[in-house]
């Protein structure tokens, strides 16, 4: 009886969850801002669930949610670029997790070393290339991940960071206004 009331009273709540984030204007902004944090989703991921809230909500403001958008994107940045490649350090000799983060040490410096190589002087450059164009793997927590592992400058590395933000939330919005375009055309 107990678990049953307990599997009810979560599933409400998730319920209530998913209905703040669908039914209320600041619910919606902060959908966007929370996933645009999350990696792998970043803002490549938000944008589009922005254009879709653009779509079916009245008073939704799309400018401001690339404001939004671009922000949770980047607060991640310092946390990366500082503590990530301390965390590697410190994991790379542990049981469970020693040849992972090993891997991804050893991964990151080797294609580093070659970034380096090919990129020569325009590593900055190279970096934001690498943050703004939107393919899976790139993005603005793998492309700090990198400037940490090759001791690039702070300063430079966060302008070319979001220097990639920029370029991605241009293409991804670009790419997101003509899908949603395109759909809502054909459905309506």
């Amino acid at each position: 009886m107990l678990v049953v009331f307990l599997i009810r009273f979560f599933q409400k709540g998730r319920l209530v969850m998913l209905s703040f984030f669908k039914e209320s204007l600041i619910g919606q902004y902060i959908f966007v801002f929370i996933l645009s944090m999350v990696p792998l989703v970043e803002l490549r991921g938000a944008i589009p669930f922005a254009h879709g809230f653009a779509e079916t909500a009245t008073g939704f403001n799309l400018p401001l949610s690339y404001v939004i958008i671009a922000i949770g994107n980047m607060i991640p940045m310092p946390f990366i670029f500082f503590f990530a490649r301390k965390v590697l350090e410190w994991g790379k000799d542990k049981r469970f997790i020693g040849k992972f983060f090993t891997f991804c040490l050893e991964k990151g410096e080797k294609g580093g070393k070659k970034l380096q190589e090919k990129a020569g002087g325009g590593l900055y450059f190279a970096l934001l290339l690498f943050v703004g164009i939107p393919v899976p793997g790139t993005g603005a927590w793998t492309g700090t991940l990198a400037a940490s592992i090759l001791d690039m400058d702070f300063k430079k590395s966060v302008l070319a960071v979001i220097g990639g933000i920029a370029l991605a939330g241009t293409i991804m919005g670009i790419v997101s206004f003509l899908s949603v375009s395109a759909i809502v055309g054909i459905a309506g």
